[in-house]
């Protein structure tokens, strides 16, 4: 996943930019930009004849290796290349508060930062302060492994460009599955307790009438349920998280009205099939599904701590196999059972979309072009040569490269890879994710990975590196169960949009979100009327929707055209 933004906002540092300009910086720093210097692409053919330093600056995980040139990954860079990097680092979770002053500290500032994470307006923050140079010329003279990333999927080179076609940053892409199949079309996945169902003598329900009759029976059969699995608590027959992203309950609205429901947790925006923003919680959709929520709440089938749960809580409770029906990204994070069981099909499975008045999956705003940071990497001002930061920084987007940043390498002197290096069905390398047995994956994969900037296309998968295992099973059942019911043409893309425009939907959404969540939890629990579906409308008009949509729909527009 991309690292979050999570960055305070640092004082601009005045005189920042004459400071800059007399570290030697070049290729343009200002927001008008300017032409990458005049380098042969020839002389940074690597490895390099003499051994060039570059500066930079990243993070690490807590309790994993400090010093970024101990790890095998970079070792085999520098082998290669014959570029050694001056690293200085900063541990993640420290990250948030010192990387501002970093950037405002034009004395110290290395030639790029490797895990930047940056948002939108922090790039054009860094942009207008000439603390960044903008790389779309340095991209089509020195970076050729990037520039095939950008032919495959020119889309990619669009949302890293601004409003005047500048880029700032340079990439993380991490393609599981596209468009349809991908991987973040549905974060909040349903799941039902198929042990239940199977000691109950249920089928998965498909409609919501047979949902209803599904968690009723849970109910009913508290009693044998908890004698039969030995369960410890109260049987609760459905658990979420209300407004909590993937813990939150409200997919299973989409089969009511219009099949919109509400797939954007964050911004309760969706797209027509007429290319139109409209707001989640204006639709008829909407009102119709809250009211179905709530009549099962009436019945007793939802758990009544699901709307002020922690975390903690609602896993504890999870894994103590209390849940016959529980959201999350993955059902593994909730309740107690292996990978294998579910690639198998065995003990929960994914909970199918329901029939309503239609049956649909509206997918993730942004998924179709699935996981993207477009901040991920900088070049600052203080590059004396530019030109050779991008060429090294383009190894990362090697094919081979790639992977092994994102994920893990092959060779290392430890007990687990996460890949071996292997053949394709051609007979050319390809990396294979091994076994881990008991082993985190996450803890080897922050162990031995890089991050930084990278590029992995779905067409990459069995060519040069195998689809991770645990992310396998859930891309085939997004393929299987989710793609065959998301009819929806469009989603909102992933766009950058100015200073002033960012600024201005993150004021208005402040409050437009704060009160579509809160009648959500208020209207599950004690129901609503038809003055209070007018009174919300009425809020969000004067909380600025009008103006919310209007700005969205000013950049799908632009991004169709």
């Amino acid at each position: 996943m991309s690292i979050k933004n999570l960055f305070k906002k640092g004082t601009a540092v005045v005189m920042a930019t004459l400071m800059l300009a007399a570290c030697g910086g070049s290729g343009g720093g200002t927001a008008g930009g300017g032409a990458a210097e005049d380098v042969d692409p020839a002389s940074l053919t690597f490895p390099l004849a003499e051994t060039a330093t570059i500066k930079g600056l990243t993070n690490f995980p807590a309790g994993t290796e400090s010093e970024p040139n101990n790890r095998t990954i970079f070792k085999r860079l520098e082998e290669k290349t014959n570029v050694h990097v001056d690293w200085k680092t900063i541990q993640s979770d420290q990250w948030g508060d010192k990387i501002a002053l970093e950037m405002a500290n034009a004395s110290t500032l290395p030639d790029f930062v490797f895990n930047a994470g940056f948002g939108d307006t922090d790039l054009l923050k860094y942009a207008k302060q000439g603390v960044i140079i903008n790389l779309e010329d340095y991209i089509d003279k020195y970076m050729p492994n990037l520039q095939k990333v950008f032919e495959q999927a020119p889309e990619y080179r669009t949302m890293c460009e601004d409003a005047d076609g500048h880029i700032w940053a340079l990439p993380w892409i991490e393609q599981l599955g596209y468009e349809k199949t991908a991987i973040q079309t549905i974060d909040n996945m349903p799941f039902i307790n198929l042990d239940w169902l199977e000691f109950l003598g249920l089928p998965v329900p498909s409609t919501v009438d047979e949902f209803e009759a599904t968690l009723i029976a849970f109910r009913d059969n508290a009693a044998a349920i908890k004698a039969e699995f030995g369960i410890d608590g109260d049987i609760i027959p459905m658990s979420f998280i209300m407004n909590d992203g993937g813990q939150d309950p409200y997919v299973l609205i989409n089969g009511f009205g219009e099949g919109i429901g509400d797939a954007d947790k964050g911004r309760h925006i969706a797209v027509t099939d007429d290319k139109k923003v409209v707001c989640s919680a204006t639709q008829e959709g909407f009102k119709k599904g809250t009211e179905w929520l709530h009549k099962l709440y009436t019945e007793n089938l939802i758990d009544p701590e699901a709307f002020t749960q922690e975390w903690s809580t609602y896993v504890a409770k999870g894994k103590s196999g209390r849940y016959g029906v529980c959201f999350s990204w993955d059902v593994a994070n909730i309740v107690s059972v292996t990978m294998d069981d579910l690639i198998a099909g065995k003990s929960w499975v994914p909970l199918p979309m329901l029939q309503a008045d239609t049956k649909n999956l509206t997918p993730g705003n942004g998924s179709f072009t699935s996981g993207f940071d477009r901040g991920r990497c900088v070049v600052t001002a203080a590059a004396k040569n530019p030109a050779l930061v991008c060429a090294w920084l383009d190894q990362m987007y090697d094919p081979i490269q790639s992977p092994q940043n994102n994920w893990g390498t092959y060779g290392e002197d430890d007990d687990f890879d996460i890949f071996e290096m292997s053949q394709n069905a051609n007979g050319e390398p390809m990396l294979k994710h091994t076994w881990l047995g008991d082993a985190s994956p996450v803890e080897v994969r922050e162990a031995e990975a890089v991050g930084g900037p990278l590029a992995i296309l779905d067409s990459y998968y069995d060519v040069y590196v195998t689809c991770p295992d645990d992310a396998q099973y859930r891309l085939d059942w997004i393929k299987n169960i989710y793609t065959p019911d998301m009819h929806t043409k469009y989603v909102f893309p992933n766009v950058f949009m100015t200073t002033e425009d960012t600024k201005e939907c993150s004021n208005l959404i402040a409050d437009i979100s704060k009160c579509i969540n809160t009648a959500k939890s208020d209207w599950v629990m004690n129901g609503f009327t038809d003055a209070d579906w007018d009174q919300l409308q009425a809020d969000l008009d004067a909380y600025g929707l009008p103006k919310y949509l209007e700005i969205h729909q000013k950049y799908l527009d632009e991004f169709y055209k």
